[in-house]
């Protein structure tokens, strides 16, 4: 885990060191441990690092071959290294037990096609000097961030976006397509825009090549296509469990300490048990955000099942006037708004954790792989409705009933099957009614194409297209900001193709989700944990925070200034009317925490 940055100049003027230093300084909590320049002609990278593995001199970057040809600067990491150096140690003399000049040995040998070899989380770019030519490239799901900048003279590119806007010479504008996506359905990062107009991000499972002065960007991973190779194939329970198993092995390589998220629900729990059970580390820290007792998002009961266990538990409490405390910080460290405070909890997870590891293991894509939102009942119900499958169907509705006492199934159900028109969404009551009209009526990704889904498995493969990498950008953000890398094992590839390829009944089965796992998981985790059917991550007593008189004060000041009523957006007496039934009935804040975010990303970005 660290942090790249790079200029490219069109115009072949030459790149200046200088400005690299500043783009790497303004990164360097990306990479406290070294750092490193490169510069040739009219291409320059730039590198901070963090230290994971061969903690020695030898892992310096930018890394260059042996025979000096090609250059390489990579974020993240690839986790089978090891087998990949020994395929190629009769191709490529090793001076480094580092990943890196794997990859690039990997590039040498077989050029982009190593790509398919790589099992790992990376955005990486290589200078061939010889001909100038760079190629780069970003992981298949988009764990590791790749931003970039371009016009007629330059190419710009970082693994965060402060970097880049250092090298503008104007002001960066607000994109206000992101915005009204934000606002309306609670989407961010789903396509290659960002919050700031003329700043993109290198799709995951997408590589660049630079030639001369043009850029050429396509997909090399298409999920789609790696499922289908194993349709019809033989994949239950015992075999989830292996590919679990095995990711969780390789994702613990490192040269220094690993820790694990741990919030009470199946997923981070089923790591961390893993992690235990095969004696994988002789000391293991788990990191919590917890609450009070009957506050939402407190799992406290849960993390209690590991009390007795040899396990480092740790535990953080975030509050309103933490949030309040920290607000300026928290949202330096994302740069782009996020739609809830559930993200703070994480940034306070990583906090607590930056004094005992470097590494910590993460439970997030257990959901998309194995349905476990609720709201995927409801593309359930439907395949069982078009599929004929009425007893099946009435079993299921029956069961998800008596489980959750609610009637939430229904109205997934019905949304499932409503046409465009319908699915308005509950954010764009407070919104300026031209705003909302203006980007509701033209295409939008979210309405067409990821609610348009004619299934529940092409939702789920969606999710992984236009929805769950703002999960993995906030995580690595929220990590970066204290130094960590955060990593994933429920995304190690061959599990995602594997467990995708599935019939809809291994994901929901007699109301539970993710059935396949929770069977697999049966004697290894605590039964407590086993057959949890409450969904809650890292959530937060969001609207009990809202009492909070200064977190109160904050929100009115932002809806009564100027700003915030000139910005354009908003039905600005709605919102004010909004806040002021609040503090008469303190209910109904579904809104208000973006309302926050986003005006003061706009006084600090922007205005």
């Amino acid at each position: 885990m660290c942090g790249i940055c790079g200029i490219i100049n069109f115009n072949n003027k030459p790149v200046q060191e200088e400005s690299l230093r500043e783009m790497m300084r303004i990164m360097k909590h990306r990479g406290p441990d070294d750092e490193g320049v490169f510069t040739k002609e009219n291409i320059g990278f730039g590198f901070v690092r963090l230290s994971i593995l061969d903690l020695s001199i030898a892992g310096h970057q930018p890394m260059v071959s042996n025979d000096g040809r090609y250059v390489i600067i990579l974020n993240g990491e690839i986790f089978n290294y090891i087998e990949l150096r020994e395929e190629l140690k009769g191709f490529y003399r090793f001076v480094s037990s580092t990943d890196t000049e794997v990859l690039l040995a990997s590039f040498l040998k077989w050029g982009e096609s190593c790509l398919n070899r790589l099992n790992g989380m990376f955005a990486f770019m290589i200078l061939d000097t010889l001909t100038m030519e760079v190629f780069g490239a970003r992981d298949r799901f988009g764990i590791k961030p790749f931003y970039y900048y371009q016009d007629n003279n330059v190419f710009v590119f970082a693994s965060d976006i402060p970097p880049i806007l250092s090298m503008l010479k104007d002001k960066a504008g607000a994109e206000d397509s992101i915005i009204f996506d934000y606002l309306v359905f609670n989407r961010t990062n789903h396509t290659e825009k960002t919050f700031f107009r003329n700043i993109k991000k290198l799709p995951h499972g997408h590589s660049v090549s630079i030639i001369g002065g043009e850029s050429r960007i396509k997909r090399w991973y298409d999920l789609t296509l790696n499922i289908h190779r194993y349709s019809g194939s033989k994949f239950d329970e015992n075999d989830f469990l292996a590919e679990l198993v095995n990711s969780v092995k390789l994702q613990l390589r490192s040269d220094v300490p690993v820790g694990t998220c741990l919030s009470g629900g199946l997923d981070s729990s089923a790591i961390t048990s893993l992690i235990m059970l095969n004696n994988q580390r002789e000391e293991l820290h788990s990191f919590s955000a917890v609450y009070e007792k009957g506050q939402k998002g407190d799992e406290s009961e849960f993390i209690a099942e590991y009390s007795g266990a040899n396990l480092n538990r740790h535990f953080t409490h975030p509050t309103s006037s933490s949030l309040v405390y920290d607000l300026q910080k928290f949202i330096t460290s994302l740069t782009e708004p996020v739609p809830t405070t559930s993200v703070y909890a994480e940034y306070k997870v990583m906090e607590l954790a930056k004094n005992h590891c470097t590494v910590i293991l993460n439970g997030q894509g257990a959901d998309e792989i194995l349905a476990g939102y609720h709201y995927f009942y409801g593309y359930y119900f439907h395949d069982l409705l078009k599929e004929f499958k009425w007893g099946k169907l009435l079993n299921e509705l029956y069961q998800y009933t008596k489980l959750q006492k609610s009637d939430r199934a229904l109205r997934y159900f019905a949304f499932s099957i409503y046409p465009r028109l319908l699915r308005h969404y509950k954010g764009h009551t407070s919104l300026d009614d031209s705003f909302y009209e203006q980007h509701y009526n033209s295409d939008n990704v979210v309405l067409d194409s990821f609610y348009n889904s004619k299934n529940l498995k092409e939702f789920l493969i969606k999710h992984f297209e236009y929805k769950f990498e703002h999960h993995l950008l906030w995580a690595d953000k929220n990590g970066m900001n204290f130094s960590l890398e955060t990593r994933f094992p429920f995304l190690d590839h061959n599990l995602v193709e594997k467990t995708l390829s599935l019939d809809s009944t291994a994901y929901i089965k007699n109301g539970y989700t993710k059935a396949i796992m929770r069977n697999s998981l049966k004697g290894i985790l605590p039964e407590k944990i086993r057959l949890r059917k409450d969904k809650i991550g890292f959530s937060t007593p969001e609207e009990e925070w809202f009492k909070d008189e200064n977190l109160l004060n904050l929100l009115s000041e932002v809806v009564y200034s100027g700003s915030f009523k000139n910005r354009g957006y908003f039905n600005v007496k709605k919102c004010q009317s909004q806040l002021e039934n609040y503090k008469r009935t303190k209910k109904g804040t579904v809104d208000f925490w973006k309302w926050i975010h986003l005006e003061l990303w706009f006084r600090q970005y922007i205005d």
